[in-house]
């Protein structure tokens, strides 16, 4: 393959959110443009216009940016063949479906939405086959293949409603090579005449598709699986067009499937099992619905891209951790299955686990200032829980340097910062009954009290210091170090919970730590 001679676009519709898997279509295409120094187009294909949702486009361009996935051309950041909105190119189609029409490889068809539906009653009743507008049906129905010149001419002319559909050619096989599946053939008896050119004055999907495929010179259609019924529609437009020598090479990239493998994972199958399926969350501007996201549920994203590039894709080695530059350089359509990849939400937190564990702790630090403050996206974890006023600054950034260390081991996503982190910024409000129940004996009371006249005395409060004078007063009095311990850990963090009890003493100081055990005891 040339260097420098790779087009693919991503070419998503702004319907909704964007799904893992169209993430992953992104990302492979992406890598694909890097790996041969080509170019990686962002196209937004908006043809069908009743179904834009609000917000979806700008949705998608965030989604890209937070995942590192940059466009080499696009409305955004420009390119040879603007504009990429296809919205903004309506008017160039109308050339290429009358180039069609008056080829003999596309016609009108004026049947109704309501006669269509009709015909579909008709052949449920009398048990044929489903209906479909092909070669079987269409010289039965109202289109110009039916009627003569002069009624087509006349139709037109009264400006009567109608769609221009693809001439399917019968009995043919229609044959192309998939870079992942090999040969790929399907019979045109199967086909049905698509409509390419709606009443509204739209191109549908397939027609632009293939025009601005053509047009800004795409060598290699990388796209997912749900595409291939439609693969044999679009080399018939290539053909028809005399377009053949230009045509891409296609790709089709295996389904994303449910946790249990049991068919195409959904926003449904997220929302039962506890993880998102969206990259940032998203709110429907019409239902007022929130869904997850993996921004907000606290994913860093070259953690995300990690996970979603081994969705699909193997490096043929034992390696699982790659960087963006890493994937780049191992990535080849070759090693893409061919079968569906079962999603595993215990992966995906693997994968972030590892990537939070290696930020330097002055990142932590900045995050869980974020998270204290109330100010993490998802809001999960907000200061106002607590009734009583925090012991200590929650804007402290040399404070928080001093918790991070303690915790960061603990962490798989960065909201749980703030969950293995609160107490050391707040006296807990309560204790967790079963823990005192566990640990409180009658005589630990006396014991605590005991300790505390000696932790007044000690001048150096670091955490070997206090080791030493729990040594020294476990030993003199006969208590067993569990038993002095766990009752402290108690009353300074209301449970179980937490780093090493010393660490967090010598953190929240020793006027704290006193006061902590006075107001428990």
């Amino acid at each position: 393959m040339n260097t420098g001679s790779v087009r693919v676009r991503f070419a998503p519709s702004p319907t909704g959110p964007l799904h893992l898997g169209g993430v992953r279509t992104a990302l492979y295409n992406y890598l694909f443009a890097r790996k041969y120094q080509g170019k990686f187009i962002l196209r937004i294909e908006d043809t069908d216009q009743n179904r834009l949702v609000p917000g979806a486009e700008q949705y998608i361009l965030d989604s890209l940016k937070w995942c590192g996935i940059s466009p080499d051309e696009g409305d955004l950041c420009g390119g040879p063949f603007m504009p990429y909105r296809q919205s903004d190119r309506k008017d160039i189609y109308r050339s290429y479906i009358q180039q069609l029409i008056d080829t003999g490889h596309a016609y009108y068809a004026f049947d109704t939405p309501e006669e269509l539906e009709n015909q579909r009653k008709t052949f449920q009743i009398t048990g044929s086959d489903l209906f479909q507008y092909d070669s079987r049906t269409r010289n039965h129905l109202k289109n110009s293949l039916v009627f003569s010149t002069q009624e087509v001419s006349s139709r037109l002319r009264r400006g009567e409603p109608y769609v221009v559909r693809i001439l399917i050619p019968e009995n043919e096989m229609v044959s192309f090579q998939d870079l992942i599946r090999g040969t790929v053939s399907v019979s045109s008896y199967h086909l049905d005449d698509k409509v390419l050119f709606k009443s509204d004055g739209w191109p549908t999907y397939h027609l632009a598709n293939v025009v601005d495929d053509y047009l800004m010179k795409i060598s290699h259609v990388i796209r997912g699986e749900e595409w291939l019924p439609s693969a044999p529609l679009h080399i018939l437009l290539y053909r028809f067009f005399e377009w053949e020598d230009s045509m891409p090479q296609f790709a089709h990239l295996p389904l994303i499937l449910k946790p249990d493998g049991a068919g195409k994972l959904s926003k449904r199958d997220g929302d039962k099992l506890g993880f998102p399926v969206f990259p940032l969350a998203w709110k429907d501007p019409f239902s007022g619905d929130s869904s997850r996201g993996y921004r907000e549920d606290g994913y860093l994203s070259p953690a995300f891209i990690n996970m979603l590039a081994l969705l699909g894709w193997n490096p043929g080695t034992e390696q699982e951790l790659f960087s963006l530059d890493e994937l780049v350089s191992h990535f080849s359509l070759e090693r893409i299955h061919k079968s569906g990849s079962r999603f595993d939400p215990d992966k995906a937190k693997w994968f972030n686990r590892h990537y939070l564990v290696q930020l330097p702790d002055s990142v932590l630090a900045d995050y869980l200032i974020r998270l204290a403050a109330g100010g993490w996206r998802s809001g999960s974890f907000s200061s106002l829980l607590f009734a009583n006023p925090p012991v200590h600054d929650l804007s402290d950034l040399t404070y928080a340097m001093k918790v991070v260390p303690l915790i960061r081991e603990r962490i798989t996503l960065i909201p749980e910062l703030w969950s293995n982190a609160w107490f050391f910024y707040y006296s807990p409000e309560s204790h967790d009954p079963l823990f005192k129940e566990k640990v409180w004996k009658p005589e630990t009371k006396q014991a605590l009290q005991s300790f505390l006249k000696e932790v007044r005395q000690l001048d150096q409060w670091k955490a070997p210091s206090i080791h030493d004078l729990v040594q020294r007063f476990t030993s003199r009095t006969g208590i067993k170090t569990g038993q002095l311990l766990s009752p402290l850990r108690l009353l300074l963090v209301g449970s179980n919970q937490g780093p090493g009890i010393l660490e967090i003493s010598e953190v929240i100081g020793k006027e704290d730590f006193l006061s902590r055990i006075e107001a428990g005891l």
